[in-house]
């Protein structure tokens, strides 16, 4: 079961599997630490560094969350079985690196797309022990269909300065409900017509 926090943990997940890749004995970037991270809009302003600096970093930009409409009517229904509310949704980020020349840049986004292309499938203990999954829940992430006026468009809209970016989606992240509405039994139903008594219609009972 996963509850408000599945949106904050797909980006952590995330950040956590691309930070143990440049960790490893191959980093993008040899002379320096590179080092992933979730930031927010006002780290593309112009200055801002990505937040990282005079470092070398990946930025991790959740910019759209969307319904996925595939999966809504199939995930309504199983609330209306087990009377707790689903919401499935797709995460759309960029992914944007940090560096001082164009090479590292793209030593770092090479190594990102290779960490998620081979690990394309977030679950059981990619997740965070805050996540609140169960074992069987996964999440997908894979590139994004995004062209380039799209891009453009997204820097426009925060007012950054352009960098380059790759765009990556995460599906299916379900909400689960606060809560289940109880669902009455059938001999609840009986119970509550017996004690409506004769002459009483279900009209009148509810008012």
């Amino acid at each position: 079961m996963a509850d408000f926090r599945s949106i904050a943990a797909v980006g952590k997940s995330i950040e956590q599997l691309l930070n143990a890749a440049f960790d490893d004995a191959d980093p993008p970037v040899t002379e320096k630490t590179t080092t992933a991270a979730l930031v927010t809009s006002d780290k593309f302003a112009k200055g801002a560094g990505g937040g990282f600096g005079s470092g070398t970093g990946l930025s991790i930009f959740l910019y759209h969350i969307a319904a996925n409409a595939s999966m809504r009517a199939a995930w309504a229904a199983v609330g209306h079985v087990d009377g707790r509310s689903r919401l499935p949704v797709d995460l759309h980020y960029l992914l944007t690196a940090w560096a001082d020349n164009a090479e590292w840049e793209h030593a770092i986004l090479g190594k990102a797309m290779q960490c998620l292309e081979d690990t394309p499938i977030l679950g059981g203990p990619l997740f965070g022990p805050d996540a609140g999954t169960a074992p069987v829940e996964a999440v997908q992430v894979t590139l994004d269909d995004v062209g380039p006026d799209t891009l453009l468009r997204i820097f426009d809209s925060i007012e950054g300065e352009f960098r380059l970016s790759v765009p990556y989606l995460a599906r299916v992240v379900v909400i689960d409900g606060a809560a289940a509405w109880p669902v009455p039994s059938e001999r609840l139903v009986e119970i509550s017509e017996a004690a409506r008594g004769p002459g009483l219609d279900w009209a009148e009972a509810s008012c």
